[in-house]
């Protein structure tokens, strides 16, 4: 399978992990991490949280770059009511931890994609179900500094993973990018289609 795309594709996130998802496409793109602030102002539900910040991130690049379709994302955990975004330092990702274990929490990447006439946005929610932690644990895994990039102090990716019992949805969602749904998404938009050439 191969996919195109005509329009220039520009990822707005600094993060590793957005950027090999978002390679599983096979299209040329290029990364230009945006430096918003990750605050928006008013009472917002999880959902509306993570993709404001998207948008953000989205929107700060497109201006820069009008003649590219630009994508944003964010990601945040719910556990409860309470959102538990990138811990600060090594206490309050141990904390986050600590609240996550033996719970199910919600994560949730908002996507947004502008530019080039379009002007979209979704949001993508996994159900993520943790094991018990011992303080042992959670200090040996903090201690790596794993945490601190991370919304809820853990990567499923990497040795955070060993604290998941299940997940209900998209593991790539709790990874940082729904990019099935978005692949769907940019299709349906005309943003990527498939090589046309190969399926003659």
């Amino acid at each position: 399978m191969k996919i195109m795309t005509n329009h220039q594709i520009i990822l707005a996130s600094e993060s590793p992990r957005r950027k090999e998802l978002f390679g599983k496409l096979g299209i040329p793109f290029d990364v230009q991490p945006s430096s918003v602030n990750e605050e928006v102002e008013g009472e917002h539900t999880p959902e509306e949280f993570a993709l404001s910040i998207a948008k953000l991130k989205a929107t700060a690049i497109a201006e820069k770059n009008p003649h590219a379709v630009v994508i944003g994302a964010d990601t945040t955990v719910r556990l409860g009511n309470e959102l538990l975004s990138k811990p600060a330092n090594n206490e309050e990702a141990k904390k986050y931890l600590q609240k996550l274990s033996g719970k199910v929490h919600n994560v949730i990447t908002g996507v947004s994609i502008q530019g080039m006439g379009s002007s979209l946005g979704f949001t993508e929610s996994t159900l993520v179900k943790f094991y018990d932690l011992t303080d042992e644990q959670i200090d040996a895994y903090v201690a790596t500094g794993d945490s601190l990039d991370k919304a809820g102090a853990y990567g499923i990716q990497t040795m955070g993973g060993l604290f998941v019992e299940k997940i209900q949805g998209d593991y790539n969602n709790v990874v940082g990018l729904p990019i099935s749904r978005l692949f769907q998404t940019l299709l349906n938009l005309h943003i990527i289609e498939f090589d046309k050439e190969l399926s003659k």
